[in-house]
């Protein structure tokens, strides 16, 4: 599924992805550290090309994925038919600096 482990173990991994992608869907754009924005950004862009798809087979198994039905409910109605016409480059990634607590590298994943 996501291939930087990041130092946690599979089921506090999958919980922060998830996390992470049902606020990058719900707000448009967020601020994290680069390495977690890349893997959001490769994910981010299955689950919308899943959406693009439109079918309810699709819809189930975005809800599997994220486990909001809210969110998937704006990823299909707003999100998809937005990219309709687009095969990838969904996302953009900025980078911000370093974080001022440990030296993080920074960035802002926000949708195109």
């Amino acid at each position: 599924m996501f291939y930087r482990k990041l130092n946690r173990n599979s089921g506090n991994r999958r919980a922060l992805f998830r996390s992470l992608l049902v606020s990058f869907f719900r707000y448009g754009r967020i601020e994290t550290t680069i390495t977690k924005a890349k893997e959001v950004a490769a994910k981010g862009a299955d689950l919308i090309t899943l959406a693009q798809k439109a079918t309810l087979a699709a819809r189930r198994q975005a809800i599997a994925e994220l486990q909001d039905e809210e969110v998937v409910k704006k990823l299909f109605d707003d999100v998809a038919p937005k990219y309709k016409e687009r095969k990838g480059g969904f996302t953009r990634i900025y980078r911000k600096g370093p974080r001022r607590g440990d030296a993080a590298e920074m960035a802002i994943i926000e949708l195109i």
